[in-house]
Order: structure tokens, then sequence, then C-alpha cells
């Protein structure tokens, strides 16, 4: 007690003697770094506390507007085993500043753990077309590189909702949005203006691809840098609640495309231990020296055994379901969360122990957190992450666009079957649990219609696929077997309005061949809300849209009492409840086809997008329809 009195009195005298409005040093006290988090802790209207964890590093000090970017022994950080830290008073409140740490001398970093970014080469740009972010800071000039910006009061977002959960997610119809590409305002804000769209579509789960701060401002966020900061190339951070505070009135959940599989160079945590000469990382205790991955590695790799890395994945996982009120994550490319060598298809225990865990943290914090791994691996290892409640990504991609294109048959001497769509039911991969999010299309693969209007099946002169309203009505029955298969699903955005620019196409939507090479994959794309004017468009809107109400309304579509038939081109769902029956069936030859159909009981159907009844004497019946032709029928 003498020793807190004596501190304070020695405070009171140095803030009473000081004659400028520079801030004031808090003097050092014993293991204050203990009661700190690491980062920058709000301590009142004028103070500010740092903490940076640095092993290795022999000097830290902190520069910045508020002492002129002059390094001095008075914002020289303590040191205490790895940690450095420091606490300054008298800042001005509500006031932004820019500041850096200098380590060792010669590198100049932001905090990891800074919730906005100053970036001097890319900040001047976010508002040239539209006011993006407005009243945004100026980057510094008496300094290179990015900064932290930080700020003693800053305006705090107040909650409608503060607390959400989605029910039913195993039966979810998730919206898969790249903020970037979704309006042409190119905001979080355009994201949100469009909302009543996404309702009415049906949809009660928006997964956002990466939005934490990536390098540069045009970018599908794949290259992160900063981890608790939010990219202002799409709008402030009270944007972002903005529109997940609206998305939970509307009862939609809000999915975080989180990337902890690997970062750039720009992240302070590389940036702190690399070379500046090559490409070696050092003794980073995040990272590995190199990835083990042989086939698949992007910028630096997590070493996801490291004690540091689990820590540092615990909080940002923690503060954007904290101070987000963010549902849940999407991990990118989680078969990259091992440090055992290959190209992470195999069965992996050591990465099961590591996400095991990471989930575990996950639903400390959050029960009801929804957590999606792209994991893409081995199916047993997948079987064994569902049955630990994790829901998993399934690329039906290839195969659902080989019938809608009029492929789907048999080839070659062996006879292969093409078109087989099975991998899209969680019971024929053998999982217990439902946590299959099967989809026709991601981010990542050529858009359905694109190659439907460029490789469908011609060979019939009176029923052409690569005519748009053929290939738009083919790509309506895929949409009604897909939904019909019980558990959740996700849509690429304008999925539902068959876009048709290639992956590879540039901004103005020109597809040149040469360019398959992957150029222009991650560029702009064009913005089509016009296919909404287009009739056949809209048909297809309209068949998603009613597919995703009848799977959030009806209890049936969640059975797991339910047979299927779905490897040829005919194919066929009859799933089964107390409440009644529901038989999906389509035609994906390019001819009439007739195929006996599983009923399961006799009685009278209807066709729930007609109305048209069918009496059924027995529990199969032959069925005969014409080349994309579709039923959805009830027996009630």
């Amino acid at each position: 007690m003498k020793k807190f009195h004596f501190l304070f009195l020695f405070l009171l005298i140095f803030v009473a003697c000081s004659d400028n409005d520079d801030p004031i040093i808090v003097p050092k006290q014993p293991s204050a770094s203990e009661s700190l988090r690491d980062g920058i802790t709000i301590i009142s209207d004028d103070s500010l506390a740092f903490v940076l964890f640095a092993p290795g590093k022999q000097s830290v000090y902190l520069i910045g507007d508020f002492n002129n970017w002059k390094v001095s022994e008075a914002y020289k950080m303590n040191q205490e085993d790895d940690r450095f830290w420091i606490k300054i008073g008298g800042l001005e409140k509500g006031k932004e500043y820019i500041c850096q740490y200098l380590i060792d001398n010669k590198i100049r970093v932001a905090d990891p753990y800074a919730s906005k970014i100053s970036d001097p080469n890319n900040d001047k740009y976010i508002n040239m077309e539209y006011e993006i972010y407005p009243d945004l800071i100026t980057p510094s000039t008496k300094t290179t590189g990015l900064s932290m910006v930080v700020n003693t009061s800053p305006v705090k977002y107040s909650w409608n909702i503060s607390d959400f959960s989605l029910q039913n997610p195993e039966n979810m119809v998730v919206y898969e949005v790249l903020i970037r590409d979704f309006t042409e305002k190119r905001s979080i804000k355009g994201v949100q203006e469009k909302l009543d769209y996404i309702k009415n579509l049906g949809v009660n789960a928006i997964e956002l691809m990466p939005f934490n701060e990536f390098e540069g401002n045009d970018s599908w966020g794949y290259n992160p840098s900063f981890y608790f900061a939010t990219d202002k190339a799409y709008g402030t951070s009270n944007d972002y609640k903005a529109f997940i505070d609206a998305c939970h009135q509307n009862g939609i959940a809000v999915i975080m495309d989180m990337v902890l599989n690997h970062s750039y160079s720009q992240s302070p945590m590389v940036t702190m231990y690399k070379n500046e000469n090559d490409d070696n990382i050092g003794d980073n205790p995040w990272y590995n020296k190199e990835s083990p991955n042989s086939v698949y590695s992007w910028g630096y790799d997590f070493n996801h055994e490291s004690k540091y890395t689990q820590a540092f994945v615990d909080s940002v996982c923690s503060y954007w379901m904290k101070e987000y009120k963010v549902d849940g994550f999407r991990f990118d490319f989680t078969k990259g969360f091992t440090n055992t060598k290959g190209d992470g298809n195999a069965f992996d225990q050591a990465r099961i122990n590591i996400l095991k865990r990471m989930v575990s943290e996950i639903r400390k914090r959050n029960p009801d957190a929804i957590v999606i791994f792209e994991h893409l691996a081995d199916n047993s290892e997948e079987k064994v992450l569902s049955d630990y409640g994790i829901y998993l990504w399934g690329n039906i991609n290839y195969n659902f666009n080989e019938v809608t294109m009029g492929w789907g048959h048999e080839m070659g001497d062996n006879k292969k079957l093409k078109g087989d769509i099975n991998w899209a039911s969680y019971k024929v991969r053998g999982w217990t649990k439902p946590n299959l999010v099967a989809y026709m299309e991601s981010h990542d693969e050529e858009r359905i219609m694109f190659k439907n209007n460029m490789y469908g099946n011609t060979n019939n002169p009176s029923y052409n696929v690569q005519e748009l309203p053929v290939g738009l009505a083919r790509t309506e029955a895929a949409a009604v077997i897909l939904m019909s298969l019980p558990g959740p699903k996700m849509i690429w955005q304008f999925g539902e309005l068959g876009y048709d620019y290639s992956i590879n196409a540039r901004e103005d939507g020109e597809w040149i061949k040469d360019y398959e090479d992957g150029r222009f994959r991650t560029a702009k794309k064009p913005i089509k809300w016009d296919y909404l004017e287009d009739t056949n468009r809209k048909a297809l809107h309209d068949v998603y849209a009613k597919m995703n109400k009848l799977r959030t309304t009806n209890s049936i579509f969640s059975t797991t009492d339910y047979t299927i038939g779905i490897g040829d081109n005919f194919k066929q769902i009859l799933l089964k409840s107390a409440e009644g029956d529901v038989c999906a069936i389509a035609n994906f030859a390019i001819e009439p086809t007739t195929a006996t159909v599983n009923f399961g009981k006799a009685g009278t159907w209807q066709d729930y997008f007609t109305g048209k009844t069918l009496v059924v004497n027995e529990s199969t019946q032959e069925i005969t329809l014409d080349p994309g032709e579709y039923y959805l029928y009830f027996s009630k």
C-alpha cells in the first residue's frame, strides 16, 4: 500500500511539473506487464499501455505523433523477460495518434494486436470513388511502413442485438460474400443495403470472405497481415459492427472467413524476425522456418504446435466473437494446421489434436459458435472432425457441373460414371452427423453457368445446353437436388442468378483463354444486379429462394431417414418423416429419360413448384422426364 501511495504521489508531481503538451511517461511499476494483455490497453481517457511480446529482442522504443517520432530514452519500453511494455498519459481524449515500435534500432512495426492500421501506400486510394471511410487519418510522413492507430476513447458501437444464436445450424444455408465484388460501393455498407435481398433469398447465414487487415486494398483477403483490425478498404470498424447487428436483427448469422494457415511479409510477427535480404524467417515464435507441406504452401507458415501460436489463435478467435459478435468462423485451409510433412491429404492425428484444441477454446467462449473447416483431406479424418461437431466444406463443383453441362454419363473403357454427386451426402461418406456443407460453387471454383455456356453439350440439335435459358433451367434442377439433401449448404454470391463470368475474367468481364493460368483469378469482377431483370435468371433465383425457405422452415429437410439415387443422369432423393415425405427428381440427360423412382409408398403426390398432382400406385413408379425437367413432390 505504501508503494502505491508513493507511485501515485510521484505521478501527481510529474504531471504538475509538466509545462508542455507531450504525453506523460508513467513510471515503471514492478511486474506491470503481468497485469496487462499483449497489445494496446486503454487505461483512462488520457493514457494507454503498450505491451509487445518479442523474444530475443534487445530494445524497443515507442515512437509516434505524440513524441514527434523521436527516439528517446523517455520512450524506451521496459523489458521483463520476453515482453516490452510502457504506459503513457497526457493524451487527448478521442484523438487518434499514429505510432510504431522501433525494435533493436532497425525494425519498425505496428503492434500485432492493433485494431486499426495506417498504411501510407494504400490508404490514399480508399476514398477515391466512394466515401468508404470518412475522416480517415492521414498516414505520417515521418516514418516508413505500417503503423498502428491508437485512441484513448474510440467511438463505441451501441448494439441492438446483444445475444444471438442461429437455430438449427445443422440445416443452415450459407451465402458466401466477397464484399469487394458484391455491390458497386464495394463496402460493407453496400452489403448491408442488400440485406433485404439476402433475407428474401431465404439464407440464414452469411460468410464474409476475410475482412481483417490484408495487404493492399484490392484482394480476396487470403493475404492477411493484422488479425485484430478490420480492413479499412471496406469501411470503418463500426460499419462492420452495424452490418453484423443488422444481420442478427434479420435472423442471419455472420461467419467470418479466417486465415490462420499463413501470413505474408507485412505481418509484424513476420517482420520482427525476417531477414531483410531473403525469406529466412529466423527463430520465430509463431512460424515455421519452412512449410512442411511440399505441395500446398503460401506465404509464411504458422507453426500450430507452438504454444505461442496457439495462444495467439485463441486471442484472435475470442476477440472477434466478443468485440464484433461474429457467430463463428470458416477457417481457411485447415489441413495446413500441422507440422506433419506431406501434401496434407492423409489422415493426421497430430493435426486433429491441434484443431480440436482450437475448437475447444472457441466453445469455452461461445458454446454456440459455428465452426467450419475448409479441410478437404482424407474422409476418415473429416469424419472424426465432424463427430466433434465441426462443419466441413464439401466441394461438389466438378461433378455438379458435369451434369449441368450435360456430360454426366459413362465414359471410356472403364465406363467411369461422370456426374456422380453421392459425395454431397454425409451418410454416403459414413458420417454420423450432418455436418457436411455441400456446395456447387464457392469463391475458388469456376462458375457453373460459365462452363454451361462455354462447354455445354450440343449433341442434341433441339436441346443446346450452351443456350442461356437451357443452361439456367438445368442449374435450377441442380439447385433442387442439392438443396433437397439434408445437411447445411452454401451458395456463392450471384450463383442464384447464374453468374457466368469466368473466375479468370478481368474486371471488364473479358475472358481470354490464354489467361486461364489465373493471372486475373482474384481480380475484381463485374457486379451484375441487372441479372434480376432477366426472366430466366430470375426464375433460377426464385427456385433457390423457395428451396432455401423450405429448408429453414420444414423439418423434413433435416431428416436422417432418406435414400438417394444421385449417381447417374436421372437423380432422385426421398426424404421420409412422420410429418410427410418429399421426393425430388431431375433428369440431367440431354434427351428424355425413363427411370424407376422410389416414392416409398403409394398415394397422391403434389409438385411444390407447379402444383401438379401425381398418383403413385405402388412404392415405386416409372417416370419419364424431358431433359432438364425436375419436380419436388410432397406426399402432403
